[in-house]
């Protein structure tokens, strides 16, 4: 008689994604949120939208980690890459005024290992508690053949409100405005792929000390500063002009998308922060300062843009966060460029 070949002898064990079901449920009921119906174990989560809005409109992003996952592979440490996961999709969201509600990730490999995504997902969860945001569901996907052994592939869902009226678009940007920089917690999940290749031509000990007690391997995977709960405090003490997560395409490529088409803004970069990780990446490429602008944040994870009368509200809130600022310029009539760098 011809034996039977199961789901598991293809690579797929089901029991396995049933257990990681059941570990991971206390870390997403710690994020739970009253707005919450149904959550982890159903075909689909349901949030109910808080009567306080009179005109409420839904916010969404989506976003990986890119790379860095790379790094968490090779040094095998998985609990802090979920917290970059939540932070890409919330502070993308977070740009237009919206508050994080709750949050799905995807995560995908050739063979579960619950210990391994366990730990990414209860990092998931923490990056969730920070937002203020439920993990209401996701997708754990085990395909045999698609990825290389011990590795696995990561995706967030970030859906967030904001009242109509309230919604930040860069309409009320005006000349004059001033341009403030909040640090970076590193270099956030973008440019892995270089750092990576630096990482290979320069020989770098991953291990070797850095700055104070971290060392190189702890200083590139620092997780993405999460700038929501300042932001909101903000958000409610003043009126915010326009805002910019600095992320893909580093401070060129993204500080000019929220701006109106007739104006652009004026960088000093001796304004900018100076910072030995950056300057690292920089003498290792042998980069152009402006090169380094398009690839990295360079020290700048997000940008708030007030009115001059608004600047000292904003600098004193965020240092109650412990968020370091940086007045980095101010808003033009646009000649050319979008963003002009002034030395």
């Amino acid at each position: 008689m011809e034996l039977s070949i199961t789901y598991k002898d293809a690579g797929v064990d089901v029991l396995s994604g049933d257990v990681l079901i059941e570990k991971i449920k206390p870390f997403a009921k710690k994020t739970m949120r009253s707005e919450v119906l149904a959550g982890i174990g159903g075909f689909g989560a349901m949030f109910e939208i808080a009567k306080k809005y009179k005109n409420p409109v839904l916010v969404s992003g989506t976003d990986g980690v890119g790379t860095k996952l790379k790094l968490a592979f090779e040094l095998c440490v998985h609990g802090t890459i979920g917290r970059d996961l939540v932070a890409m999709s919330v502070n993308d969201i977070l740009v237009q005024g919206a508050e994080p509600l709750f949050f799905l990730d995807y995560f995908a490999c050739s063979r579960l290992d619950i210990n391994i995504a366990s730990s990414v997902i209860k990092g998931i969860s923490d990056g969730c508690l920070e937002a203020g945001c439920s993990l209401i569901g996701g997708e754990t996907a085990e395909m045999p053949g698609m990825y290389s052994g011990g590795e696995y592939d990561l995706a967030g869902f970030a859906v967030g409100v904001v009242e109509k009226d309230n919604i930040i678009d860069g309409s009320q940007l005006k000349v004059g405005d001033v341009v403030i920089g909040l640090a970076s917690s590193g270099f956030h999940s973008n440019g892995y792929s270089l750092v990576r290749k630096l990482i290979e031509k320069t020989k770098l000990n991953l291990f070797d000390d850095f700055i104070s007690e971290k060392t190189w391997a702890e200083a590139f995977l620092e997780p993405t500063k999460i700038y929501v709960k300042p932001i909101l405090k903000l958000l409610s003490s003043c009126n915010i002009n326009g805002m910019a997560h600095i992320t893909g395409g580093g401070l060129t490529g993204n500080l000019g998308r929220v701006f109106p088409s007739h104006l652009g803004a004026e960088i000093y970069l001796n304004n900018l922060p100076q910072s030995k990780l950056f300057d690292w990446a920089q003498k290792a490429a042998n980069l152009s300062i402006y090169q380094m602008l398009e690839t990295f944040n360079c020290g700048i994870g997000y940008v708030v843009i007030v009115s001059k009368k608004n600047e000292k509200i904003v600098r004193e809130l965020l240092s109650n966060y412990d968020i370091e600022t940086y007045v980095m310029g101010h808003m033009v009539d646009r000649v050319k460029s979008e963003v002009n760098y002034i030395q």
